[in-house]
């Protein structure tokens, strides 16, 4: 069984059993119809992403973005520059910071401390999202040893599903068992970005976060008890760990239906529907916030 595939057994077998969190079929049926045709890959933004740099360097930043791409449980205590998210915020620091420096080696990333990722992101150095960051880096840098980004994405032969797995059992940090979430969108991201080329890329399933689950909610795909409504809506850290792996759960088994009646890939879907969550419709009502390391 592939990675993506074990993701879409699991989330079968949680939704199966899910006592918090209900798919609505009618508002699938609706959905599908109302995004017909709608459902397209934005790619990534070049304003604020590294994309214009020689491809090992380019490769290098978003093995390094992907490798932080979490902390949406911790995000409404960023400091976020104007008009951006806390993902964008992160971003476009690190932007920046390829675009004046070019990116760190795998030593300086072993080396890395909270008060140096803080200073790059325009963070406090207190902050502990800024700490674990630093942990992530540093993991990020034993595991490349010493080779480039595209020496590590070679080793997986031309394979998402592999590379995924790759970076899921060699790093504590994104072994988001069930979902891996950081693991697979790697691949997503090397390719849009024109630096990697992978066989089974259209395989992968929705990269599973907090955004994706409140559009979801938002568009009536998804129906949570009163007890968990109250608790996101109310904007309290959620900390039920079987309520946020039903979200997630639910989240990438609707997915798997919707993209099917689309005749979309599931990362294709997802990335539409993370977009269309940067809408103020979406962004007014609150979304679930975890703290976790996988997202």
């Amino acid at each position: 069984m592939t990675l993506p595939d074990e993701v879409r057994a699991h989330a079968r077998q949680v939704v199966a059993s899910a006592r918090r969190v209900r798919i609505v079929p009618e508002a699938i049926d609706a959905v599908a119809e109302a995004w017909s045709g709608a459902v397209e890959d934005p790619g990534l933004d070049p304003a604020r992403h590294y994309l214009e740099g020689p491809p090992d360097a380019v490769a290098m930043y978003l093995l390094t973005l992907d490798a932080i791409n979490f902390g949406s449980g911790w995000f409404p205590t960023l400091r976020k520059r104007p008009g951006m998210s806390g993902y964008f915020t992160v971003a476009a620091s690190l932007t920046d910071r390829f675009r004046a420096e070019g990116p760190w080696s795998a030593e300086e990333l072993r080396a890395m401390t909270t008060r140096e990722i803080a200073g790059v992101l325009g963070q406090a150095p207190g902050s502990e999202l800024m700490a674990l960051y630093a942990q992530a880096l540093r993991q990020l840098g034993t595991f490349l040893g010493t080779r480039t980004a595209l020496e590590v994405v070679a080793t997986a032969n031309g394979s998402a599903a592999e590379l995924a797995r790759l970076l899921a059992t060699s790093m504590s940090m994104w072994n988001d068992i069930g979902f891996y979430k950081r693991a697979q969108i790697v691949a997503n991201d090397l390719q849009a970005a024109g630096v990697a080329s992978f066989r089974d890329l259209d395989t992968l399933t929705i990269f599973a976060d907090n955004l994706v689950p409140h559009v979801l909610r938002c568009d009536g795909v998804l129906v949570y008890d009163e007890a968990l409504a109250e608790i996101i809506d109310a904007e309290r850290r959620l900390e039920d760990v079987a309520a946020e792996r039903e979200i997630r759960a639910s989240a990438v088994h609707a997915c798997v239906i919707l993209a099917e009646r689309l005749g979309v890939p599931e990362r294709v879907l997802d990335v539409w529907l993370w977009n269309r969550g940067q809408a103020p419709e979406y962004k007014s009502r609150p979304r679930h916030r975890a703290r976790s390391v996988f997202y």
